[in-house]
């Protein structure tokens, strides 16, 4: 059964109808069968019709809908021999970082993911995917497990941003961070970075300073949440979709400004309503780009990454 969305309750109400039909059909009656094909198509229709015209502010509730598919659900599907490897080495082990060794088809790689949880105990475990300074250092520490064996790196950011308490600006937050950043910049690997729901400020680009940066067609990437940025400009959390707007968020406002190199198509309906599909298409993309960094060398790797981010910010 699908959590249904705000601006999707007219396909929930379409949904809901075929479901009480689907139960009379057992009575034999064809009329029933013909009236859920009709209904099935109608259905279909709005659904297309509704996904076809979202706006960023709607775009940012299919990002954060909690059916979609976590890092977890990635690695346990794309990464054969998955070992994971926890703690910084420093202070603590942080939930909300999962990463460690394993195999990518038939290719050793480091892989690193941020990890909202699936439920209530696993999404406190996890700290809702916010990393404290420990999180980002045990990133950096696998990525120089990766440079130093010459494994490419994969990352998996779903964030609403890096977390924002006192104990974890006390232990260096910002610092843990732009560490994370200055070490992805380092790399001599290839790293390719996936924004599979949201790409949340600094706590995504610690992890997303990459060669090639993915992105799933509904998920969001932005330098704060449009109800920060709603907080903080009009002072009202009910001006988020007006924040969502102006903050060009979506998927193709950051192709078309270069900040992401390709966008994953989801299913119809969102990554929610066909995981599997949308791992699959994810699987396809990391390979394309895999293939495609793996012939070049460190120095080479190192360099182009480098100017890709200098060159956004060139006027």
């Amino acid at each position: 059964m699908h959590s249904y969305l705000d601006f999707e309750k007219p396909i929930a109400e379409l949904e809901g109808k075929i479901e009480e039909l689907k139960h009379l059909e057992n009575g034999g009656d064809l009329n029933i069968a013909d009236e859920v094909g009709k209904l099935q198509a109608k259905a279909e229709k709005l659904l297309v019709q509704t996904y076809a015209r979202l706006n960023p502010w709607q775009r940012a509730q299919v990002a954060r809908h909690p059916g979609r598919p976590h890092a977890l659900k990635y690695i346990e599907a794309l990464i054969g021999d998955f070992t994971p490897l926890a703690g910084d080495r420093a202070f603590a082990e942080d939930s909300a970082v999962v990463g460690g060794l394993g195999r990518f088809r038939e290719r050793s790689v480091v892989v690193i993911g941020t990890e909202k949880g699936s439920d209530t105990e696993s999404r406190l475990k996890r700290n809702f995917g916010m990393a404290k300074p420990e999180g980002y250092r045990k990133a950096q520490r696998l990525m120089a497990l990766a440079n130093r064996f010459k494994l490419p790196v994969i990352s998996f950011v779903d964030t609403a941003g890096a977390f924002p308490g006192l104990e974890a600006e006390a232990r260096g937050q910002a610092e843990a961070i732009a560490r994370s950043v200055e070490t992805s910049l380092n790399l001599e690997v290839p790293f390719i970075s996936v924004i599979i729901g949201e790409g949340g400020s600094g706590g995504a680009i610690a992890l997303a300073s990459a060669n090639t940066v993915l992105m799933l067609e509904h998920s969001i990437y932005s330098v704060i949440s449009p109800e920060g940025c709603a907080s903080i400009l009009w002072r009202d959390g009910n001006a988020a979709p007006d924040a969502a707007e102006a903050l060009r968020l979506t998927a193709s406002d950051l192709k078309n400004h270069k900040v992401i190199d390709a966008i994953v198509p989801e299913p119809l309906g969102g990554a929610h309503r066909d995981p599997q599909k949308t791992i699959a298409a994810v699987a396809e993309a990391i390979s394309e780009a895999l293939d495609g960094l793996v012939v070049k060398d460190g120095a080479t790797l190192k360099a182009d990454r480098r100017e890709k981010f200098l060159q956004m910010g060139r006027v």
